[in-house]
């Protein structure tokens, strides 16, 4: 059997006052099967032993509005545990598969180094001001990722001259 379907039989089986009027129920089908064998063969022992069986078993439906369901410790931890897991695996994906990025520019939360940038590139298209590609490159060159992969570019670069 796999592991999920193990688990899912074991938190279905944990609601005790369900299993209690399962169990008395099959109790009382039980005794009237015990009494009706017992009134078949002519037993009157079978017979009142079964009644009274029935009888405690229907004493146990007369009590049950009085039991309470307590969800175990552990089953309140495992499920905390399960929802922190489910968001931690959405903002996993949500961030693998870039819709982070997408969100953040959406709602207009961008980076105050990305939005320098962006205005550095500007200004360097724009042939009234006074910067240069050299400025641009060293901007890009402060994000650590752009910085490694432009020293592997130079690598190849002279490697290849």
């Amino acid at each position: 059997m796999r592991l999920p379907t193990v688990i899912l039989v074991l938190l279905a089986a944990c609601n005790p006052v369900q299993r209690i009027s399962k169990n008395a129920n099959e109790i009382r089908t039980e005794a009237q099967a015990l009494g009706d064998h017992g009134q078949a063969i002519g037993d009157s022992v079978v017979v009142s032993g079964a009644e009274r069986i029935d009888g405690l078993a229907a004493g146990i439906h007369d009590e049950l509005p009085n039991v309470t369901n307590k969800v175990p410790e552990w089953m309140a931890a495992l499920k905390w545990w399960g929802v922190a897991f489910a968001v931690a695996g959405i903002a996993f994906m949500l961030w693998q598969t870039g819709a982070f990025t997408a969100i953040r520019i959406a709602v207009g939360w961008l980076p105050r180094r990305k939005v320098a940038q962006a205005e550095l590139a500007v200004d360097t298209l724009d042939e009234s001001r006074p910067e240069s590609e050299r400025e641009l490159v060293a901007a890009l060159r402060s994000d650590p990722e752009f910085d490694a992969a432009y020293r592997k570019a130079q690598k190849r670069r002279k490697a290849s001259t």
